[in-house]
């Protein structure tokens, strides 16, 4: 059927009150494998924990029955089916994101097979389809000399990524990654398929690019690309005990930086604790990452002031093409599970920083991340099509994470815990980002002690706080956290707008999307 077909699917079965089970349940479950071209799981199946288990590996989600879908008619009859039976509705896609503690039961749509990507080079756009990770969509992309508004982390899935705004590897050259977006087709809560553009419909449109959960599932997704095949870019990694130094260095250097250079600081701490590897124990990782959109030569005169810090162990940074760009953050790739907040900030506090490097250093309970992301430039300037993106007023990203412990009965699908914390490139010297960690030596915490470190270092930076990233939000999140995601005025907007749509709350918005994904179901 047409994407843009807005009939709905039949769903052959007798409306249910909702909420209400029935013996026939699982004969009712049944009742989905002739409406669906992917397969139909149900708990306590074998395939069952493969398909619900993402990156995120910290409280695995338990629905009572999980579509895989493989077209956007799997996923129109998916909603269909949930809506008349009063079962609610989450999603998971690929990628990092959210892994929200949703109640057991309900429907999942399984969106890693739908993963097609095709690049329209005379209109420079991208066709997305729900479960294509960015690093597909790149190699699409390259061919014509094309880059898309993808992030540090090219196995993130495209479409959740943007929904959520989109911080991208050269966004204050770029702006927010939904700012790019050119038209959404979207299944909403009444099992309609729907081409939503800002002509079709404005509101929809508005509140999918930057609201992201809570509206329907999106199928796919036309983005603008840029002509963009090279960047100068990398990481200098320093002296571990130059933390505070480098911070304060580069925070000086950020406030002259041009639009062009995009960058982030990046301290590590390990605690002083014997399940720590003696080389790692008690020392912190510290490093620049730097995107720069320009030519070798220019790139070199503006990292000059951060070279001259001092104390550089590793020099890594050098022409690349966009392609090449994942080794500047060398984000993890291993799921594994993991607690994180961020504070979005209107501006630098020097002070501030010295009280969040203290809170999460070698000292903390907990092995910490801090990572300082510069924004700014073209990140803060209004939209050419209004979107909701948050705190377009924000200066610099905070954010904190940590691994979590979890419980046997929880550890469904993990390959290695704490494993992703190392970025493929480490000596293990206690220099570079996770050093080679072996799984026990990532630091796995209590989430009540994890969450408590975090509190504390995000108090620090209370007073320039204008709220929270949407995207960076991992682990347990409460609704009270994603209400600061947005100004009130842009909250009050979306909540009319979800219950426009989703009057009977089929979707809800803590539990319904993948955030910034889960990582797609093996097999796809």
């Amino acid at each position: 059927m047409s994407a843009h077909q807005q009939s709905r699917v039949p769903s052959g079965s007798p409306r249910r009150p909702p909420g209400g089970a029935t013996k026939d349940r699982r004969a009712e479950h049944d009742a989905l494998l002739g409406l669906i071209r992917g397969p139909v799981v149900r708990a306590g199946e074998a395939r069952f924990d493969a398909e619900r288990t993402g990156f995120q590996t910290a409280w695995a989600r338990r629905p009572a029955v999980i579509v895989g879908a493989t077209q956007a008619a799997d996923v129109r009859a998916a909603v269909e089916y949930a809506g008349e039976r009063g079962l609610s509705v989450s999603v998971q896609a690929t990628g990092h994101g959210l892994s929200s503690e949703a109640p057991a039961g309900g429907l999942m749509i399984a969106t890693g097979r739908m993963a097609g990507v095709a690049v329209d080079p005379v209109a420079r756009t991208a066709w997305v389809e729900a479960g294509a990770r960015w690093d597909a969509v790149i190699e699409a992309a390259a061919r014509y000399g094309l880059a898309p508004p993808s992030g540090s982390a090219p196995h993130l899935n495209a479409i959740a990524y943007t929904l959520g705004g989109g911080l991208g590897l050269l966004g204050r050259a770029q702006g927010w990654a939904a700012e790019h977006v050119r038209a959404l087709d979207v299944v909403t809560p009444d099992a309609r398929l729907r081409h939503v553009t800002a002509e079709s419909d404005p509101d929809l449109f508005w509140g999918l690019r930057g609201g992201r959960d809570g509206l329907g599932v999106v199928t796919g997704m036309r983005i603008g690309l840029s002509e963009v095949t090279r960047l100068y870019g990398g990481t200098l990694t320093f002296d571990a005990g130059r933390a505070g130094e480098v911070v304060a260095a580069y925070l000086d250097w950020t406030a002259s930086a041009p639009e062009g250079s995009s960058s982030s600081v990046a301290v590590i701490s390990f605690p002083d604790s014997p399940d720590i590897p003696a080389e790692q124990r008690g020392r912190r990782t510290v490093q620049v990452h730097v995107a720069h959109l320009g030519d070798p030569a220019d790139g070199e005169r503006r990292v000059a002031p951060l070279r001259r810090i001092g104390g550089v162990t590793d020099d890594a940074l050098r022409d690349m093409t966009f392609a090449e760009s994942d080794v500047i953050n060398a984000d993890p790739t291993e799921p594994h599970a993991y607690q994180g907040d961020n504070a979005m900030l209107t501006g630098p506090d020097g002070s501030a920083a010295d009280t969040v490097l203290s809170v999460c250093g070698p000292e903390a309970p907990v092995m910490c991340v801090v990572q300082v992301t510069h924004l700014g430039g073209a990140l803060g300037r209004p939209p050419g099509t209004a979107d909701a993106v948050g705190h377009r007023e924000a200066r610099y990203l905070l954010g904190v994470l940590s691994p979590v412990t979890i419980s046997a009965a929880e550890q469904v699908g993990v390959r290695r815990v704490g494993a992703g914390l190392s970025n493929g490139r480490g000596r293990g010297d206690g220099n570079d980002v996770g050093g080679s960690v072996p799984a026990p030596a990532a630091r796995v915490s209590d989430i009540d002690v994890v969450l408590g470190v975090h509190a504390r270092a995000l108090e620090a930076v209370r007073p320039s706080t204008a709220g929270r990233g949407l995207n960076f939000l991992f682990g347990r999140v409460t609704a009270d956290q994603l209400r600061t995601a947005h100004r009130p005025d842009v909250r009050r907007r979306l909540t009319a707008l979800r219950a426009h749509h989703d009057p009977a709350g089929l979707f809800d918005p803590v539990v319904s999307s993948g955030g910034c994904g889960e990582t797609a179901a093996p097999g796809r």
